[in-house]
């Protein structure tokens, strides 16, 4: 048991120290990309400008043509901290290397998010502009994904997320404009707008319409479900018809009947956060709702990864299974682990004395990432640990090529002196 453990254990130390070699080695061609990159565009469609960050992956490359995922956040100047922490913290085993956007929604966001117009909202006159949904949908469609599709590696494989209006507006992308996005987390939706014109809208089109390849994730906090009745809970609210706990009755009413219709295919599933406000379900339902709608992307059977008793062969089906999937899924050839992963199991390989795994790991790295110099350094360390000189000057040679960095030309410098 001890010795699994440490195999365990092994794995994650050398995958973090190969994320810190690939920043220190690869800092020259990424380091713009690793800040913060805040970008607008001047819409025709809303008449104005609007801004919006991107975060390209740790593992992007310039010259590379490695193509990624993109996850829009709407409100994303106020939910990028949310995001990003567990973007950073679920990557690899969890979630692909991806691109993303946050969308500023701090002027107008009323006006943008919701699905119909109003005069008045829980017993008070709505001066706010509102019903500008379908004309936010066009900007999104018509000018921000082709800007960003166009100057940023993406492929056609997109998640949207929303809290409150933007939970609304999220999962009227979903009923009425699917193509967009394959996948949709939609946090404590605010689906009693209107009299809950859009609930009753999604029951109509979840019944009839196919949502096949799609991906729904919905929360409900729940730590205060009406104003100011303590004896509303989860169990009783649905007994409740007051206007106080519209909010959450709607969430629950269109959860329960998304998740009885099985025939439309769409992949749905919901949580309810019982000790979480509306202020503060974002953090968590991003967790689950990534972790849940990106399940088909974590590895089957991944003890056998650590296992040194797993024969090669069955690895290499393994990896092969896992590159069929993911490339189902995103729609182009896709490596069956991200070069992190690839280099990390060739190392741990390495040190439990299993040079052929090593040798297949480092190997298919290459093979997926052939621009990337520590691909080419990785299999340098190979070779030089079976004392094999020659083929470890001639990928360190391919690395320094790639690279142009002095750190490899100095490896090679040393080895010659030898």
């Amino acid at each position: 048991m001890k010795y699994y453990i440490y195999l365990f254990m092994l794995v994650g130390s050398i995958l973090i120290v190969n994320q810190n070699a690939i920043a220190q080695a690869t800092a020259p061609q990424i380091e713009q990309f690793q800040n913060r990159i805040v970008d607008s565009i001047f819409s025709t469609t809303l008449n104005e400008s609007r801004d919006f960050w991107v975060r390209l992956p740790d593992n992007f490359q310039q010259d590379n043509d490695e193509k990624y995922a993109v996850i829009y956040l709407i409100d994303g100047f106020s939910l990028e901290s949310t995001l990003q922490a567990v973007y950073a913290n679920y990557w690899g085993h969890y979630l692909p290397h991806m691109i993303l956007v946050g969308i500023s929604n701090r002027n107008n966001r009323i006006r943008d998010l919701t699905t119909s117009q109003i005069k008045m909202r829980r017993g008070s006159a709505m001066n706010d502009k509102t019903g500008g949904a379908e004309t936010f949908t066009k900007f999104l469609e018509k000018e921000l994904i082709p800007y960003i599709d166009g100057k940023y590696p993406t492929m056609n494989y997109r998640t949207l997320i929303g809290h409150s209006y933007a939970g609304l507006f999220t999962i009227n992308m979903l009923v009425n404009h699917k193509h967009l996005f394959q996948n949709y987390i939609a946090i404590d939706p605010s689906l009693d707008w209107d009299d809950q014109k859009l609930l009753k809208e999604a029951k109509q089109k979840l019944s009839i319409e196919s949502y096949k390849g799609k991906s729904l994730f919905v929360s409900l906090a729940a730590e205060q479900l009406h104003m100011w009745n303590e004896e509303i809970n989860i169990d009783n609210i649905m007994d409740d018809s007051s206007e106080f706990t519209l909010f959450a009755r709607s969430i629950i009413e269109f959860s329960n009947y998304t998740k009885s219709q099985k025939q439309n295919g769409l992949n749905f599933s919901w949580k309810v956060y019982h000790e979480d406000l509306h202020g503060t379900v974002t953090l968590p339902s991003m967790r689950d709702g990534l972790i849940s709608i990106f399940e088909w992307y974590q590895f089957k059977s991944p003890q056998k990864y650590n296992n040194p008793e797993t024969p090669i062969e069955e690895l290499v089906a393994l990896l092969k299974e896992q590159k069929q999937i993911y490339t189902k899924h995103f729609g182009v050839p896709t490596a069956p682990m991200i070069d992190e992963m690839l280099n990390g199991y060739g190392y741990m390989n390495m040190q439990m004395g299993q040079p052929e795994k090593a040798f297949m790991f480092f190997e298919m790295n290459i093979k997926y990432n052939p621009k990337s110099a520590y691909a080419y350094d990785s299999m340098a360390e190979y070779y030089e640990s079976q004392n094999d000189k020659e083929n470890t000057i001639k990928y360190l040679n391919k690395a320094y090529e790639l690279s142009g960095d002095n750190y490899y030309k100095e490896k090679i410098q040393a080895l010659n002196k030898k």
